[in-house]
């Protein structure tokens, strides 16, 4: 078959069965798997064979950064001693215990290999329990961990493995194994934060979104390949400059380069995504076919496999539940600050002037003084998160489940030397283990999630979180526009229908503050977000009479579209949010 009539084959099937599993409910990366499997025994099609460098060196860093990107970095930072804990020290565990299990299962493998597909087989992939978790409505801070942990292990596991390959062709000690990979853990990290930074300047210089998205295509390259030419990890320098980037860019790169930025990305995304979904069913019926030319024994393989698979399992679910004991730690911990952190800051606020915090805190010069404000108001900030952005043993159940290894795993096996002895058995077992515990837990978690009863993100709160921080804004809009001395760029002062109709579209309505809705406000909304939604359907018929009248320049039309498509998507999710 044609490359090109394969690939056109492949985006449309990707589309059909990622529509079939919303219908369905089913995450589509699972569906993915399960087509590609059944399609790779039909007579006729394809087998592509896809060198694994392309999948780790050309797929996985867009993978990384796109997802990168959409981390907020106060999350990550707030939840970094799970993410470390799941990201670095299960996948060491993971990889000496698989490897322990390699060594005692399969004959004359050595021990260097034995690690080394232990290395293949840790890290897991967070794209289907992220996308399971957050159709039936996972709290925030569990989603984040899932996220962050698929975002930061598949660095280490790389490490570990490079290492263990090494350790096939020659002699490595455990302290040139720790040595490595911190070496590559820094170098990676000072690469990914100075591309990140380069990258919210350059673009903040351009003043075209096309130009900014082209630019944004190759960043992750920009930072993966010389982490990599430096022996350092070339993923978490992806990672640190998504991250980076997602943090600074708001601040920098202009609001309608960051929406056409965000959906190509999210395009390109789902495509890589599915894409490694779909070859990773399609590649069963080949590497079965080498197992048995090769004369290592598929059955053999498979139980291997099976016995690999839950020896991961019961790994992570051993390892979850000190995690979780020392969350709950951490918030006790933060409950016995709280009181402290709020004594000084109503001593930086005047309310206890005669406090011992207060003499101390008139000791300190204005900039110091600014400074300690604004660390303390982030410690009382991370605080409150502690305390009300709990996970507990029900969201402990749903993390230690959710350990669904992907399709770096089998692009991780591919990269075994030639030379290792029965690799196609080896490789076998990779597939084994990531397609069970992907299938497995993957069709699983909805249940264990539901009989966990995880408490789901409550509403009201978020809205009144979110009612709280627009009227802050609200707030910065009313001190400008009350300043007397007000004026526009050329010196002259606004005029006063101009300062209404700002004040007007800035001003938080006075019904948004008074508590839970009544039946006829929610009602009231309804009823405003349907006629909006009518009236900008009218005018985007009327628009499109006006384009095909040609009584309109194609510079007007083009630009009061987007103004139209802005309004739209943003009350069509306004509308979702209430139904939801």
């Amino acid at each position: 078959m044609e490359p090109t009539l394969f690939a056109v084959l492949a985006v449309v099937s990707i589309a059909v069965v990622a529509a079939f599993s919303e219908r369905l409910k089913l995450a589509a990366p699972l569906s993915l798997v399960v087509v590609g499997i059944g399609a790779s025994f039909l007579p006729g099609v394809p087998h592509p064979a896809i060198a694994p460098e392309l999948i780790l060196a050309g797929v996985l860093p867009p993978l990384l950064y796109s997802a990168a990107v959409n981390m907020p970095v106060v999350d990550f930072r707030r939840n970094i001693r799970p993410i470390g804990g799941l990201a670095v020290l299960l996948v060491v565990m993971s990889t000496l215990g698989a490897g322990w299990l390699f060594h005692w299962l399969i004959p004359g493998i050595g021990w260097p290999a034995a690690f080394a597909l232990g290395a293949v087989i840790s890290p897991t992939d967070a794209v289907a329990a992220s996308s399971v978790g957050r159709r039936l409505g996972l709290p925030p801070r569990l989603l984040t961990v899932l996220e962050g942990e698929g975002l930061v292990n598949d660095a280490s596991a790389l490490v570990l493995l490079r290492s263990a390959v090494a350790a096939v062709a020659g002699s490595v000690s455990v302290w040139g194994i720790v040595g490595e990979f911190g070496y590559a853990v820094v170098l990676a990290v000072g690469i990914g934060l100075a591309v990140g930074v380069v990258n919210v300047r350059v673009r903040a210089l351009l003043n075209n979104d096309v130009l900014n998205t082209a630019i944004s295509f190759v960043v992750p390259f920009v930072a993966f390949l010389p982490a990599e030419e430096l022996n350092a990890s070339g993923v978490l320098a992806v990672v640190v400059a998504g991250l980076v980037t997602g943090h600074l860019g708001p601040r920098h790169v202009r609001a309608t380069d960051r929406i056409a930025e965000a959906t190509n990305w999210r395009t390109v995304a789902f495509l890589l995504e599915s894409g490694m979904f779909l070859l990773m069913g399609l590649s069963v019926q080949t590497l079965l076919d080498e197992v048995h030319d090769d004369g290592t024994g598929v059955a053999r393989a498979l139980l291997i496999g099976l016995a690999a698979s839950a020896v991961v399992i019961l790994i992570r679910v051993v390892f979850v539940a000190p995690l979780i004991a020392g969350l709950h730690r951490e918030q006790r911990k933060a409950a016995r600050l709280k009181p402290r952190v709020e004594t000084a800051q109503a001593a930086l606020q005047g309310d206890e002037p005669d406090s011992g915090v207060g003499a101390r805190l008139r000791r300190l010069s204005p900039r110091r003084l600014r400074r300690f404000r604004e660390r303390l108001d982030r410690m009382a900030a991370d605080i409150e998160f502690r305390l009300t952005e709990t996970l507990g043993w029900r969201g402990g159940v749903v993390l230690g489940w959710a350990g669904m290894r992907g399709a770096i795993t089998l692009a991780a096996a591919q990269t075994l030397p030639a030379a290792t002895p029965g690799r196609a058995q080896l490789v076998l077992i990779a597939y084994v283990v990531a397609i069970t515990t992907l299938l497995a837990q993957g069709l699983t978690l909805p249940a264990v999630i539901r009989a966990a009863r995880v408490p789901r993100e409550d509403p009201w709160r978020l809205r009144t979180e979110y009612v709280r921080l627009m009227g802050t804004l609200a707030g910065v809009a009313e001190s400008i526009l009350d300043d007397p001395e007000l004026e526009d760029a050329d010196g002259t002062p606004f005029a006063g229908r101009v300062l209404d109709q700002v004040r007007s579209d800035t001003r938080l309505p006075a019904e948004a503050t008074t508590g839970p809705p009544s039946q006829e406000q929610i009602e009231i909304a309804h009823q405003y977000l349907r006629l909006r939604l009518r009236v900008l359907a009218e005018q985007a018929e009327r628009l499109q009479q006006a384009r095909a009248s040609g009584e309109y320049s194609s510079a007007a039309l083009s630009r009061a579209q987007t103004a139209l498509d802005v309004e739209t998507a943003r009350f069509e999710q306004l509308g979702q949010a209430e139904r939801g």
